[in-house]
């Protein structure tokens, strides 16, 4: 997310100039923006014009605000409508009548609050700067492609992605392959040195199938003794090498799972997501009768203020079915009112995975009740 323009008081009026730039920011600005609110933004509008013989209709780029009212997030087509009562004197749209502003990709916006409490203060936080929130830096890599990853509060980041054709490293081809690889090597140094902030994170993971890791490891700490790079010099014990099935994505999950990274994250979000989980399943073992999963048991127990704590993963919290999102959203904000406490589990970690096989949500109860298994699911 760019912040283009902030004036912003604590717990007072201000007002803030965005611009999404991929999907998940605008997830956040979903979480940002309230009833309320307020939104200006450039919008097309049907409009008729009188010409020689009759009207045609066209379509006009006007800037409107509305008072926010609803808002609907489309996640697969990365677009979020906020819809409302325009509240900005325009010759085409009068004052209180209603519009809605899509919210698109690299559309800049304006959103004015009345009162920015801390909650919106750390999405806000969170919106402009993830990496500040950023929790472990990730190099995920194979030869010719590497993945540089920022694991944070709530989302995960793809700070970089560098690509390189490396010629076999056989016969002939071996000085073309060696040169290729230095040079595929130097890049990838360079973006961990843009990318990966020590003074944030608790390590730096390089992860890859095969030795291309511990290449890569050699490269980089040699190039920050020539170099002088301070930052990589003083934090070499920080840094970490896993092996993984490929340096894709997908391959997150094993990094997550390492035990050596675990003992470097243990107070950090994903490491607490791997403790919640295996309390569950303890508790499922131990004493089945205060563990429960599904939305229809979920649901019985918060009904009956049994629920202590809650584990949902974030594709049923982030829906792109409206109603279901909503439903989810209600029961966490529910749960913690209640003073349980919610886990909102990344469908990146392998956590997540293994909750979104027990259909996505189960939780850890307070008290004990057996006749849920009566219940049909």
């Amino acid at each position: 997310m760019k912040v283009l323009h902030r004036d912003v008081v604590p717990n007072g009026p201000g007002v803030v100039k965005l611009v999404p730039v991929d999907s998940d920011d605008l997830w956040l600005v979903y979480n940002l923006i309230a009833t309320g609110d307020r939104v200006m933004a450039v919008t097309f509008r049907k409009v008729l014009r009188a010409k020689s013989g009759g009207k045609n209709s066209e379509r006009v780029a006007m800037k409107l605000e509305i008072e926010v009212e609803a808002m609907d997030y489309d996640k697969e087509g990365a677009v979020l409508r906020i819809k409302g009562k325009n509240i900005l004197q325009n010759e085409y749209v009068t004052i209180g009548a209603f519009h809605t502003l899509q919210l698109q990709l690299c559309r800049p916006f304006v959103l004015t609050k009345e009162t920015w409490d801390s909650l919106a203060l750390d999405v806000l936080h969170q919106a402009s700067d993830p990496g500040a929130t950023a929790d472990l830096a990730v190099v995920l890599m194979q030869e010719g492609l590497a993945n540089i990853l920022l694991v944070g509060r709530s989302v995960t980041i793809t700070s970089s992605r560098i690509e390189a054709s490396i010629p076999r490293k056989h016969g002939p081809a071996i000085v073309g392959y060696e040169s290729a690889l230095k040079t595929f090597f130097e890049n990838v140094v360079q973006a961990f040195i843009k990318h990966v902030d020590f003074n944030v994170i608790r390590c730096a993971v390089i992860a890859s199938p095969g030795f291309t890791k511990d290449q890569f490891h050699r490269h980089l700490l040699l190039e920050a003794e020539r170099k002088q790079v301070r930052p990589i010099i003083e934090n070499k014990s920080r840094i970490i090498l896993v092996q993984t099935s490929s340096g894709y994505k997908h391959s997150l999950r094993e990094v997550l799972d390492a035990p050596s990274v675990m003992k470097m994250i243990k107070d950090t979000k994903a490491a607490e997501e791997v403790r919640t989980f295996r309390d569950f399943f303890d508790m499922l073992s131990n004493d089945p009768a205060r563990a429960c999963y599904g939305p229809k048991h979920v649901g019985i127990a918060h009904e009956r203020l049994a629920v202590q704590t809650l584990l949902i993963t974030d594709d049923l919290f982030r829906s792109s079915d409206v109603k279901t999102r909503q439903k989810y959203e209600d029961l966490v904000k529910e749960v913690k009112k209640a003073g349980g406490i919610a886990h909102i589990f990344s469908s990146m970690h392998v956590s997540g995975e293994e909750l979104a096989q027990l259909t996505g949500i189960a939780a850890i109860l307070r008290i004990p009740l057996p006749d849920l298994d009566d219940i049909e699911m």
